[in-house]
């Protein structure tokens, strides 16, 4: 472990996982339905959506964007044991970024519970992301650490006393829709491929492998309180099976076989 760890002991330090780096005040628990199902029936989903939900609005002329997923454990792989066994109440952190660019680098740290998600997030610096992505960790001098995002700070601690280290990466094309009441996400991810290039984090030759066979598509669909059900009535076409889908869990899989 490096140098940088040396006294992660004191209780500030330690204070900060009773106070959970005061993430208090962060986003509440959304529904999050995933769907697979064909490009076929993808095709028919979107024809119905048409005209009463937009795309979001950056997914530019292309009509989608591309998202890279850096995914963390710990020394003993609690996230994706616990991902595997099905615990009802877990967490993990990743690093994403879109179009493979270093313009919007962002932490985000992913919680389920009872089917609920909640999604807390900061901006990272190119430099910060660079360590992480050689498994390497940020000051805890608390000159340097009072510095840092509440966010930030927890993944920082997390890092050092559990050994965090990066895992896996997550890519992916995604075709985004919204809607405003019921602040409603209809994503549809296709070219879904795990990836162990770390190095290539940024680079557009990054090796990747594809997880699912050809023409499988994912469908999720994120909401507040409720799913209108205009909505819900479109996205009905007889074929569409809820499924507990994980795509970090496979690509983590997917080097393990």
């Amino acid at each position: 472990m490096d140098k940088v760890n040396a006294g992660v002991g004191n209780n500030w330090i330690n204070n900060l996982l009773i106070r959970k780096a005061g993430l208090s005040n962060s986003p509440k628990y959304r529904h999050e339905l995933k769907y697979l199902c064909s490009l076929i029936d993808v095709a028919v989903i979107e024809g119905r959506l048409k005209g009463f939900i937009k795309k979001d609005t950056h997914v530019g002329e292309k009509g989608y964007y591309h998202i890279r997923s850096l995914y963390f454990d710990d020394y003993n792989n609690t996230c994706y044991k616990m991902n595997e066994a099905g615990v009802d109440k877990r967490m993990k952190y990743r690093i994403r970024i879109y179009n493979c660019s270093d313009t919007k680098i962002t932490l985000e740290k992913k919680i389920k519970v009872h089917g609920m998600t909640r999604k807390v997030s900061t901006p990272l610096t190119k430099e910060q992301c660079e360590l992480f992505i050689q498994g390497k960790y940020l000051s805890v001098k608390q000159e340097d650490f009072s510095t840092y995002s509440p966010l930030l700070q927890e993944f920082v601690v997390w890092m050092t006393k559990r050994n965090g280290k990066p895992k896996v990466i997550v890519a992916y094309d995604r075709v985004p829709y919204v809607y405003k009441q019921g602040n409603v996400r209809i994503t549809i991810d296709k070219n879904i491929q795990a990836s162990r290039d770390f190095s290539h984090f940024f680079k557009t030759d990054m090796q990747k492998c594809p997880i699912l066979p050809k023409g499988n598509v994912l469908i999720e669909v994120k909401y507040d309180e409720f799913l209108p059900v205009f909505l819900k009535e479109r996205l009905e076409i007889g074929k569409l099976r809820q499924t507990t889908f994980s795509k970090y869990y496979l690509c983590r899989k997917f080097f393990t076989q």
